[in-house]
């Protein structure tokens, strides 16, 4: 079905669409967090088995984006974003149904897998569209929309909660789902051009992929991300349990714990953009590395003695907000030379954030639901190898495209 909006009024809404996109890491993320207690005890679950329910969907995440970018560069934005967007909100159905906790994490993979689609194409068709300064706002902005999300998604999840249980959580996702469909059909028209395709087969994507892998700047660009989410969805896996389990909150306070931290993403993510644009791309990243590092060391010195609730939520809201400095800068400077193959950039780049918060994800709950020290080794030491990563980075001794003046290539069309 094509766009039914007129061109011009398409123009002004297609950044706001693929903004819109960017809900779906956070809000299947975020969304059934506080109900995840009740469903591990509902289904006979114990904790470390519950949290792949988190890391199956974050492992779908970074697979669908591993596969939907090199497709979207080879046949176009917007058929791989509608079939993508079709198949969450079946999946979101099956997760609704599901009678055990097996058949959960594996609706919650498949979930994933759709969801990933929405993200890569976000990223992607931005890069088509936008171009210098606009580029780097547009990816700060990505960051404070995907915060937002995930200041929803727990409150809505905490409010909803109230009145139904973790099943119905998975109707609302549908229900988001049918939402952003219609919203996409409506407005969404291609952004890449049939003559700025990707030609060739799965020959053409090898050699994509190995062009990108040997590029440091673009391989420390996505490790680093690649590890600071890897703390981040670590946070995301361990906070219900620490906060409700340990501190002994409410869904409800939790949700509005969770929603403070998440504003600190939200906020932070806006004001890295700015930064990253006026002052320095690379020096914001490392700023956000340090500022992600002391929240982390927080939540160490937190598991290794008693501390007070106050101090676990500040090391919360440093460790997400120094994630959300970092995301402008770095996918600015993953991108920014690779208008051509964005698609497949943006699908590494994701499938690292999504693939390695999955692997680190179930570490936290290696001591059950009431000890914190697992969750402060794996974001210490995640943390720490990002700044490892960002060091590599940093070590490139081109960095023309970290210039907050980078423009784009001559065939990128930017949108006011």
């Amino acid at each position: 079905m094509p766009s039914t909006t007129s061109p011009s009024a398409t123009r002004r809404l297609l950044p706001s669409v693929l903004l819109l996109l960017t809900v779906f890491g956070p809000i299947s993320m975020d969304l059934y967090l506080p109900a995840l207690p009740a469903l591990t005890a509902e289904l006979g679950a114990v904790t470390s088995v519950a949290q792949l329910t988190v890391t199956a969907c974050l492992i779908g995440l970074a697979a669908g984006q591993l596969v939907a970018g090199p497709v979207s560069d080879r046949f176009g934005r917007r058929g791989i974003l509608l079939g993508g967007i079709a198949a969450y909100i079946l999946t979101s159905m099956l997760c609704a149904l599901s009678p055990s906790i097996e058949l959960l994490i594996l609706a919650r993979l498949v979930q994933g897998l759709a969801g990933g689609v929405g993200i890569v194409i976000a990223t992607a068709a931005g890069r088509d569209v936008f171009e210098g300064k606009a580029l780097i706002r547009f990816y700060g902005r990505l960051t404070v929309i995907g915060g937002f999300a995930a200041v929803v998604g727990p409150l809505l999840g905490g409010l909803l909660n109230t009145v139904t249980d973790w099943r119905g959580l998975f109707v609302f996702l549908e229900v988001i789902g049918v939402l952003i469909l219609i919203i996409t059909l409506l407005v969404f028209d291609e952004t890449l051009p049939v003559e700025q395709r990707a030609r060739g087969g799965f020959e053409q994507t090898l050699q994509a992929y190995r062009t990108l892998l040997r590029d440091r700047l673009f391989l420390g660009a996505v490790l680093n991300q690649g590890f600071l989410y890897a703390a981040l969805f670590a946070y995301l896996a361990g906070s219900t349990f620490v906060l409700q389990d340990i501190y002994g909150l409410t869904p409800q306070w939790y949700a509005a714990a969770f929603g403070l931290n998440s504003a600190g993403h939200m906020i932070f993510g806006y004001i890295a953009g700015r930064t990253a644009e006026r002052w320095s791309i690379p020096g914001t990243l490392a700023a956000g590395v340090v500022v992600t590092g002391l929240g982390a060391v927080g939540l160490l010195v937190a598991g290794m003695t008693p501390m007070p609730l106050w101090t676990v939520i500040v090391s919360l809201f440093a460790l997400s907000s120094g994630v959300a400095i970092t995301a402008p800068p770095a996918t600015t400077l993953a991108l920014s030379d690779y208008p051509q193959i964005a698609g497949t950039a943006s699908s590494l780049l994701g499938m690292v954030r999504f693939g390695f918060g999955g692997i680190a994800a179930p570490f936290v709950g290696v001591a059950g639901a009431l000890s914190i020290l697992p969750l402060g080794i794996t974001t210490v030491v995640t943390v720490l190898l990002a700044a490892a990563a960002c060091l590599l980075l940093m070590r490139r001794r081109t960095l023309a495209a970290s210039s907050p003046h980078t423009d784009a290539a001559p065939h990128s069309t930017p949108v006011a």
